[in-house]
């Protein structure tokens, strides 16, 4: 499987190029492009400030570039937190795509969206700061009234970047579960 995997507000750090690694050893092409040109942050607030001077049309269009040359293979668009809004855009936008991992992240959906049995998996803690229980429930329905065939997958008590062994948020057991899940995702796809 292609996979295209985009990063947090954090920028491409250390544990993105881990989650690369882990997909990888499971058979897969993983591309890890940096939307944030090589900047990376200790915290939250620094990355969306960033995110929010780079503007989402312009991080999009890097997006675009970044997976032109790979999509007519049919990719499984990935993200973690940020990361996921972004995958989930092109995702809906790509007709060829195989697939969809949210790791602690999705987006609203534009406007008459549409996929035909999209393949959506999404990992998330529970609570999640950053996505509610009531957006979730929202965007659950959305994303099936557009055609998307969802899973979702709460963790309890993990924090919101709970995949990331470099955050106070990680949390090994939620992390082995939902990487555990998500493999086995990607080889059904």
């Amino acid at each position: 499987m292609n996979i295209m995997l985009f990063h947090s507000t954090y920028g491409l750090r250390p544990a993105v190029q881990e989650a690369a690694g882990r997909l990888r050893a499971a058979g897969h092409q993983v591309q890890v492009p940096d939307l944030f040109e090589g900047r990376t942050f200790d915290s939250v607030e620094e990355g969306m400030a960033l995110r929010d001077e780079i503007g989402r049309d312009e991080l999009l269009r890097r997006a675009v570039l970044a997976a032109a040359p790979h999509s007519d293979q049919g990719l499984v668009y990935a993200g973690l937190s940020f990361g996921g809004s972004v995958a989930q855009h092109l995702a809906l936008a790509d007709e060829k795509a195989r697939g969809l991992l949210l790791l602690h992240g999705t987006a609203d959906l534009e406007e008459g969206a549409s996929v035909d049995e999209l393949p959506v998996q999404l990992h998330v803690a529970d609570p999640d700061p950053y996505e509610s229980h009531d957006w979730l429930t929202a965007w659950y329905l959305r994303m099936q009234r557009a055609g998307a065939d969802v899973e979702v997958h709460n963790y309890p008590g993990a924090g919101h970047l709970f995949t990331d062994p470099g955050l106070e948020d990680y949390d090994a057991q939620a992390a082995e579960q939902a990487w555990k899940v998500a493999l086995g995702f990607l080889d059904s796809l």
